[in-house]
């Protein structure tokens, strides 16, 4: 069965909360064309010369919410424990977005820009794949989600900036259309939301955003017979397992102890050899620094081991 599901007051949120209430409950393997806000809750493209401060806000915004989400969606039969398969069936950027310079002041200070506000707004061709800014700049897009979890098993409110083991902000450029994302399910029926479209990102997310934008997405949601521990997916560049800490290091140490459970699971070979095979095939990406908890990602491809077969 297929589900509509569009961005308005009721059905968006700006944090999450294992108590929210579903607005909407799928069963496995149903899709659900879903509807999102750009992650600063616009309610239409800036005007030229328009701060980002004075931006037009959608019906249901409040000063202390973070990135605008679509949900939650209850996925019916998910319990703690479980697996979660989202697949990402179609993204479709609006035709505008904007970047905006801010976020952390400790990056932004180490740039050297802590005091500047730049702001590119971008017009966008969903069906050439092509944005351009008013400097003149044209830069091919790749859209994907930056937002997409369920909620954590703690209670109350909690920010939708940092990510988590059960997904979230994980700004990972990787999730784009034909994407399958795994996600550990911590509460009953996962409660699942999405939210934040990125037009366009480069690893790492240097400058505190991307290109921000309403998104049209279709996702089918599937109880996977998968064991996981933090965000994996299998997408067109390969298996991408997902690592979030306080530092880099610890983050690459959690998407790498899952990325070699992964090909131990995948080609039967033990620890030693695995830790051989990743360290000649697999590549490890800084994901984001600019969510509180920084990513890192690790990706292995389909074909690394095409020509020994």
């Amino acid at each position: 069965m297929q589900h509509e599901l569009r961005a308005r007051e009721g059905t968006v949120h700006g944090w999450f909360d294992r108590d929210a209430p579903p607005v909407i409950t799928v069963d496995p393997g149903d899709s659900v064309r879903l509807q999102t806000l750009d992650c600063w809750w616009s309610a239409g493209p800036l005007a030229p010369g328009q701060a980002i401060v004075e931006r037009p806000r959608t019906a249901g915004w409040q000063p202390d919410v973070g990135h605008a989400l679509t949900g939650p969606i209850a996925v019916r039969g998910a319990r703690p424990g479980d697996t979660l398969a989202v697949r990402i069936d179609s993204v479709t950027p609006d035709t505008w977005g904007a970047t905006h310079t801010g976020g952390s002041r400790r990056l932004f200070e180490r740039y050297g820009i802590a005091d500047s506000h730049t702001l590119h707004r971008w017009e966008l061709d969903p069906g050439a794949g092509t944005g351009r800014n008013e400097l003149g700049y044209t830069v091919a897009l790749r859209p994907f989600l930056g937002v997409m979890g369920v909620a954590p098993p703690e209670p109350g409110r909690h920010s939708t900036i940092p990510p988590r083991r059960v997904g979230g902000n994980l700004d990972c450029r990787e999730l784009v259309a034909g994407s399958t994302l795994y996600l550990p399910v911590a509460v009953a029926e996962a409660l699942f939301s999405a939210g934040d479209g990125h037009a366009a990102q480069g690893d790492g997310e240097v400058g505190g955003t991307a290109i921000e934008c309403p998104m049209q997405v279709e996702l089918t949601f599937e109880i996977a017979d998968l064991r996981v521990e933090t965000p994996i997916a299998d997408t067109p560049a390969g298996w991408v397992t997902m690592g979030v800490a306080d530092t880099l290091d610890e983050a690459s140490g959690i998407a790498l102890e899952a990325l070699f459970t992964l090909m131990s699971t995948r080609l039967g070979l033990g620890r030693g050899d695995v830790v051989a095979l990743a360290s000649i095939v697999a590549d490890v990406h800084v994901t984001q620094i600019v969510n509180r908890t920084v990513g890192v990602h690790a990706v292995l491809p389909h074909d690394a081991f095409a020509a020994a077969r």
